[in-house]
């Protein structure tokens, strides 16, 4: 397990003083490169895209707290891996986080295998060696969007991929629950799942839907007591992410 500590700053949280979810997974990406480091594969394994996180806010964390993020894995096949990050507040505030990541070639910009002696070392953590992508959300559709809102993708929003940050992703969900606070209770989980990427230029579009309690059984039995919001992500009628949004 990988453990770090750092401060809480100004442009981690919204005006009430809240860790905001964009900023807690800028947090789980700066950990992931540091634990490179640590490990020593800064330069063999460099680049890594994330293709789902989850993020579960149980308590929220406050403005001038420390935090306390331990990272460790939690499966792992040949060319990606899941990584817990868990991100203590010194007041009680705490975060838990699962993403499943993908090692990227540098050359061709698709998955490349993870070498033995870095697979030994994420192996620590986890007796899951044979880890599958299982897509868990679906695209909602145009016709029976509840709100259609225009996102624009600024060129502070590209990463060394050419593409939309993962974090960016996040401020939408952000923009969100400033527009609707009903749908902000805590605990609360918030996962993203990437279909494709966005680039600067893009005109994004969120189709939002919100599933009363009663009628979320499409998302399992354990969920049809609540209300579920999905955000998807769309440039044209290209799927690009899909959110969802409950209380835990």
């Amino acid at each position: 397990m990988f453990d770090v500590q750092w401060p809480l700053r100004v442009a981690d949280v919204d005006r009430h003083g809240r860790l905001k979810f964009d900023a807690a997974t800028r947090h789980i990406q700066d950990i992931g490169s540091d634990q490179l480091r640590e490990m020593g594969f800064q330069d063999t394994h460099p680049l890594w895209i994330v293709r789902r996180t989850m993020i579960d806010m149980i308590r929220p964390i406050e403005f001038q707290d420390i935090l306390r993020l331990r990272r460790w894995c939690s499966g792992t096949s040949n060319r990606w891996c899941e990584m817990r990050v868990r991100i203590d507040g010194r007041k009680g505030g705490l975060v838990e986080s699962e993403a499943f990541w993908i090692n990227i070639n540098r050359e061709t910009q698709g998955p490349a295998r993870i070498s033995d002696d870095f697979l030994e070392g994420l192996r620590r953590t986890t007796d899951v060696d044979r880890l599958r992508w299982k897509p868990y959300l679906s695209a909602g559709s145009r016709e029976d969007a509840d709100e259609i809102r225009e996102f624009g993708v600024r060129v502070s929003d590209i990463d060394i991929f050419d593409h939309m940050n993962n974090s960016v992703y996040w401020s939408v969900v952000e923009d969100y629950l400033h527009h609707h606070p009903d749908a902000a209770s805590w605990p609360m989980r918030v996962t993203i799942e990437h279909d494709a990427a966005v680039a600067l230029g893009d005109r994004m579009e969120i189709l939002s839907h919100v599933y009363p309690a009663g009628s979320t059984d499409k998302f399992g039995p354990e969920l049809a007591d609540r209300t579920v919001t999905t955000l998807t992500y769309v440039v044209g009628e290209e799927t690009k992410a899909v959110a969802a949004i409950f209380s835990l």
